[in-house]
């Protein structure tokens, strides 16, 4: 074998310089060596085997964005919970104050039944679903060993996975039937506690809905009142919030006689109205559209995260020509049946209609699957 003497001479100032780049990094800090010993690693991580693709260098680059922000929720999450009860009890406390003496002077008594009846149902069952959705847990798999069957195994938490469970990076553990993370409740939306999820954004939205409804004519009259603020000139129209202030008769209007003064209590009244009905429009248009989209995947048989996974299964199937089919889909009826625990027609009225804690159908490790749709529970 002949040496080239290009060769050899490369090869002689590789020799020297190696020992005066190992000088030169012994002389840095030892943060600073340890700093650039762990993005060396990084960047080897990202062209480590063949099986990295584009999803896990993403991962990688965006895994101190995704860190914050998971880190940012979890601590932030207690200040959402306390929101949510304050702005429910500032609503509560307007319609004690402003709505309900308006109902018993000018209503009929079987509207006054109706009202009442109809508002505290609603209140309680915001309360009571809000509660339990914050409160019960989503179900978590069991940490020792057993004989549970799973699917995978998790790379964060390196323990199996049944079906249909996955790994909340904010709560830094795998949940059962996982469909997302809820910062308003503070945890976990999963198998034990999506019904009670899904019944208070519902009911939520019929209590905006009864809010904006009822106090529309009020939020009208309210807004007419800030807009003509000049009400001590004669031929200025008096109506509608003139019945809750005491001014005039309902469907009456008075343009001769001076308004009275504006006082703190009308203009404090006005306000409250005016901030019941746009925090309600606004809550009961977005509350509403998230409620419609859960109840979409609930009859189709689905979690959020599902769908998602499925989308992508279904488009890799139909480039073979074959056709997805999810296995936990068991007919749109019966779909809501296992969701609501409804196992007899008088579960509809104890179980979806009135509080109830009972616990979902099955036990979040194992699944039925149906090829075809039958009737589950027959009511």
């Amino acid at each position: 074998m002949r040496w080239c003497p290009s060769s050899v001479l490369h090869l002689l100032r590789c020799v020297r310089l190696r020992p005066c780049i190992k000088r030169g990094r012994s002389r840095l800090p030892v943060w600073m060596r340890e700093l650039w010993a762990y993005m060396s690693v990084v960047v080897q991580s990202l062209y480590f085997n063949s099986l990295t693709d584009s999803d896990v260098v993403f991962d990688s680059v965006f895994e101190p964005v995704f860190w914050t922000v998971d880190y940012v929720t979890r601590w932030f999450g207690t200040v959402f919970v306390c929101l949510v009860v304050i702005l429910v009890s500032s609503i509560v406390l307007i319609a004690y104050i402003v709505l309900l003496p308006l109902v018993l002077n000018t209503y009929s008594p079987a509207w006054i039944v109706w009202h009442i009846c109809y508002g505290h149902w609603n209140l309680v069952m915001i309360a009571f679903h809000y509660y339990k959705a914050t409160k019960t847990s989503p179900g978590y798999p069991p940490t020792e060993k057993n004989d549970m069957p799973f699917v995978a195994v998790c790379k964060k938490c390196i323990m199996p996975k049944p079906a249909r469970t996955h790994h909340c990076g904010i709560c830094n553990r795998c949940i059962l039937k996982m469909d997302h993370h809820c910062p308003w409740l503070n945890n976990c939306v999963g198998h034990f506690n999506q019904r009670y999820f899904f019944s208070f954004c519902l009911f939520m939205t019929l209590g905006c809905v009864y809010c904006v409804i009822s106090g529309r004519n009020l939020f009208l009259d309210a807004y007419y009142r800030f807009k003509h603020l000049d009400t001590e000139k004669p031929g200025v129209p008096v109506t509608g919030m003139g019945v809750l202030i005491g001014l005039l008769p309902p469907g009456q209007t008075n343009y001769q006689t001076p308004a009275p003064p504006y006082t703190f209590r009308d203009r404090m009244i006005h306000k409250s109205i005016i901030y019941m009905w746009v925090l309600t429009s606004t809550v009961g248009v977005a509350l509403g559209a998230l409620t419609i989209w859960h109840a979409v995947l609930i009859s189709r048989g689905e979690t959020s995260i599902e769908r998602h996974i499925n989308s992508k299964e279904r488009q890799r199937l139909a480039k073979r020509g074959r056709v997805y089919k999810n296995p936990y889909h068991y007919g749109r009826l019966n779909n809501w049946k296992v969701f609501l625990g409804v196992e007899k027609r008088s579960h509809w009225l104890t179980r979806v209609l009135l509080p109830s804690g009972h616990t979902p159908h099955g036990d979040g490790l194992t699944w039925d699957f149906l090829p075809v749709k039958k009737d589950l529970m027959p009511v």
